[in-house]
């Protein structure tokens, strides 16, 4: 055996296929305690990811039929081998079961003291997302590790915006020429500046020139001729939010993953976007996708807020509501008949009678992403919001709904990570990113440019 872990209950929530990825083809010997178990039990009712991912653990364990050679029980431990099957395969498990913990109680923690206790008297590596538990096993000499699987080092350093300077005489000709540009995935962001010369020296016009690279070409977009015809409730108003625009509005670009701070307009741009396909009869609706996991919760449960199902989600769709009701505030400001059509009040909470209405014209609607699971999105322009607490699972469990006619946008800010297994280097936004950066089926970009109020701005920049 090349190596020996002791799996803590967060790796198996956070993604059932580590189990896959951590045997290596059953060279590593995996371990799992009944302390784990116990948790996953727990989790097993929840209707959350975490819920199916503890549903899938326990109904693919098999008992081991060729076990493998065992280390030897400790005190009156037990250990019994098991197979966990999956996708055609056959992961060997070896389950220490222990009737007598030295740690009989603890005020806050007993179940993580277990855990510690079981890999120092087996003397294997614990393997956990949980930090506060990964600190507290190597704080007390155990060796401890978090998986790191997909964690991308970089983040910040993912960018898809090129600038290149060329003369005025064949602009297009010269860029397709170039290397670097050929060296670019397709939706690559361009930006040109136009030069030209005189018979001594080359200089800058001031003219600019904006497209993506698309099938090996360079595919010229005017942005403010787009944005006349599109005729928006609220045009962007700087190239970044532009380029955002053109992105989820092109008839050949199907996925899009966007990462930007609050204030940075991703919420806005995307609902322009799928409200304009939506009038062009290019999907039949939006429909919205937020993950309900917040700052306070440690995992996404509804259960415990009130109301129904549908209130409850609403409390987690406040970047929607608010996005609209900042759409239908300028309009009704702007024009006699919108504040006719939009009549009544508009709340970011609770829905009311112009936020309804605005819901029911453009045919948005919300949903759980737990209830997503079996369902199949056809013909829609879907919103994933705050993709940076999703895992690369719900990531997966997300896009395998889409179906052929409809189109999704990721959106999120890697600096806002509120999941409990998750971090800013390692989660389904930068993931995308990543790879976005080097497939050609996916389009991304990064918005840089906040546009925030005084205050917010003093507490960005002063905390």
């Amino acid at each position: 055996m090349n190596k020996s872990y002791l799996i803590d209950t967060s790796i198996i929530l956070d993604d059932i296929e580590n189990l896959i990825y951590l045997s290596q083809g059953g060279e590593n010997r995996l371990f799992v305690c009944d302390v784990t178990l116990y948790e996953l039990n727990k989790k097993k009712d929840l209707n959350t990811e975490a819920g199916f991912f503890a549903r899938e653990f326990f109904r693919n364990l098999t008992t081991a039929f060729n076990p493998q050679t065992m280390p030897t029980p400790l005190n009156e431990d037990k250990i019994h081998p098991m197979d966990f099957s999956y996708q055609n395969l056959l992961i060997p498990l070896l389950i220490i079961y222990r009737p007598s913990y030295k740690t009989k109680s603890l005020d806050y923690g007993l179940n993580d003291a277990r855990i510690t206790e079981i890999a120092r008297d087996y003397q294997i590596t614990l393997l956990t997302n949980d930090i506060a538990l990964k600190v507290l096993a190597l704080s007390s000499g155990i060796a401890s590790q978090s998986l790191r699987r997909d964690q991308i080092e970089n983040p910040n350093a993912i960018e898809f915006q090129t600038s290149f300077n060329i003369h005025k005489n064949a602009i297009k000709e010269d860029l397709e020429a170039k290397a670097d540009f050929q060296a670019l995935s397709n939706w690559s962001l361009i930006e040109i500046n136009e030069q030209d010369n005189t018979e001594n020296s080359l200089y800058f016009t001031g003219k600019k020139y904006y497209g993506f690279k698309r099938d090996k070409q360079f595919e010229m977009i005017n942005f403010d001729e787009k944005l006349e015809e599109d005729k928006l409730y609220i045009k962007p108003i700087n190239l970044e939010q532009k380029f955002l625009y053109a992105l989820l509005t092109h008839p050949n670009n199907k996925i899009t993953i966007c990462s930007g701070a609050t204030g940075s307009g991703k919420t806005l741009i995307a609902l322009q976007a799928g409200i304009f396909l939506y009038k062009k009869g290019v999907v039949d609706g939006i429909v919205y996708l937020r993950n309900t996991i917040t700052a306070n919760d440690k995992e996404a449960e509804l259960g415990y807020r009130k109301g129904d199902e549908n209130q409850k989600l609403h409390y987690f769709m406040y970047p929607l509501f608010s996005v609209i009701n900042f759409m239908i505030t300028k309009m009704q400001k702007e024009s006699l008949a919108k504040r006719i059509e939009y009549a009544g009040d508009a709340n970011s909470i609770e829905s009311k009678e112009a936020t309804e209405y605005f819901l029911r014209k453009h045919n948005i609607e919300v949903m759980d992403i737990a209830h997503a699971r079996g369902v199949s999105i056809a013909k829609k322009f879907v919103i994933f919001d705050e993709a940076q607490n999703a895992s690369n699972a719900t990531i997966k469990l997300i896009g395998t709904r889409i179906a052929e006619d409809s189109r999704i946008v990721f959106l999120g800010d890697p600096a806002q990570i509120d999941h409990p297994y998750l971090s800013k280097f390692r989660n389904g936004l930068v993931s995308l990113l990543n790879k976005a950066k080097s497939d050609d089926f996916l389009a991304g970009i990064r918005l840089k440019q906040t546009i925030r109020s005084e205050i917010a701005g003093w507490f960005e920049d002063n905390f």
